[in-house]
């Protein structure tokens, strides 16, 4: 595991931003093409906005879709399709985007596009329950499908609604497609860029604590090429509390 502690939110973007560039473009070195999972949300602001100012070869890449609500429509300000189409795809014209659409055919038919060829680089989030895509606690870590329909906990809707997305809890959508965590986890490399104090909590609790589904974010530990990149304010809660594991590297930027 590598931690990379940045002083802002500002300067962890920039820095996850330039490692997932770097790893994209050896993929694309390696194998004449890349494949990417994409996380949305305000956590990803940062990230996103230094991603598709680098310097990479998109019409090379292809990219997918980490998990959406269901039954929003795309014109709404919530939904993660229109997200990712206006803050990355828009800026980084990628070979293919393939989205989630919540329907069985649409499940099946990215399913199937998914497990093609293995995703060169995950930027996975991590939410303020400890959730990694919208697999919230208690998660399900032995499910083999690619994607699964999944009810929101509160902690999860809470989060969406203090994010400014929806005007009340009652709008928050109650179920959502997500991208399971055994697919996350067969990803080659998986960038989590984690920012602000609202996810100190959650960082601390996927670095104190073992293996556990209730907090589904400590599944990440356990991926051989996993790095972490945080700011100041979302790793106030581990400092000189919270151990950390024999092998991880960790790169004090503050």
């Amino acid at each position: 595991m590598h931690i990379v502690i940045s002083k802002t939110a500002d300067d962890l973007g920039r820095r996850a931003a330039e490692f997932s560039a770097k790893r994209i473009n050896e993929a694309i070195r390696d194998h004449g093409c890349a494949r990417i999972v994409l996380s949305t949300g305000a956590s990803q602001f940062e990230t996103l906005k230094y991603l598709v100012q680098a310097d990479v070869d998109w019409q090379k890449v292809e990219m997918f879709h980490l998990d959406e609500y269901i039954g929003l429509p795309e014109t709404h300000p919530a939904s993660f399709r229109k997200y990712l189409k206006e803050r990355f795809v828009a800026f980084a014209p990628v070979a293919k985007a393939h989205f989630v659409d919540g329907t069985k055919e649409g499940i099946a038919a990215l399913t199937e596009e998914i497990r093609k060829a293995p995703i060169d680089v995950g930027l996975i989030g991590i939410g303020r329950n400890g959730h990694i895509a919208f697999n919230d606690p208690p998660a399900d870590f032995d499910t083999d499908e690619a994607y699964l329909v999944v009810t929101l906990d509160n902690a999860c809707r809470n989060q969406q609604l203090s994010e400014g997305w929806f005007p009340t809890l009652e709008d928050v959508p109650r179920q959502a497609v997500s991208m399971s965590v055994r697919q996350i986890m067969a990803c080659r490399c998986v960038v989590s860029a984690v920012p602000h104090a609202e996810k100190a909590w959650a960082v601390a609790q996927t670095l104190k604590n073992p293996l556990t589904p209730q907090v589904p974010a400590t599944m990440l530990k356990t991926h051989g090429d996993f790095h972490l990149f945080v700011d100041a304010e979302s790793y106030a809660d581990v400092d000189g509390v919270v151990p950390l594991r024999d092998g991880t590297v960790c790169e004090d930027l503050r």
